[in-house]
């Protein structure tokens, strides 16, 4: 049960449930997240580390930049689960779809070199 609660827990909040839907788009930093969602990089870093561990979301190093992207869910059969439907919902969401158009002017080269 532990494993359910904990992937239940990180979707419980707007702000993760976005960061699920963008990164079925692409790839994406922490920089690039922040932009979108308009929230503080400590923030970000904090839900992207709630989704990690809940085996939702994964990251690999790319020498100076961190590129998180969805996890297969092979950790947790609940976490599978919940990607895969995540996948059909809330495309259409008023929250979500205005993010998902705006994600291909959000570049990482021209918000870092600010």
């Amino acid at each position: 049960m532990r494993s359910f609660v904990k992937v239940m827990k990180a979707l419980s909040d707007p702000n993760r449930v976005k960061i699920i839907k963008m990164l079925q788009h692409k790839s994406m930093c922490v920089c690039e997240m922040r932009v979108a969602l308009g929230v503080a990089q400590p923030t970000v870093s904090k839900h992207l580390k709630l989704l990690e561990d809940a085996g939702l979301v994964d990251f690999r190093k790319d020498g100076l930049w961190v590129n998180y992207y969805l996890a297969d869910g092979g950790d947790s059969p609940f976490a599978a689960s919940l990607l895969g439907n995540l996948r059909h919902w809330l495309e259409d969401d008023p929250q979500v779809s205005p993010l998902l158009e705006k994600l291909p002017s959000i570049r990482r080269e021209e918000i870092c070199k600010k």
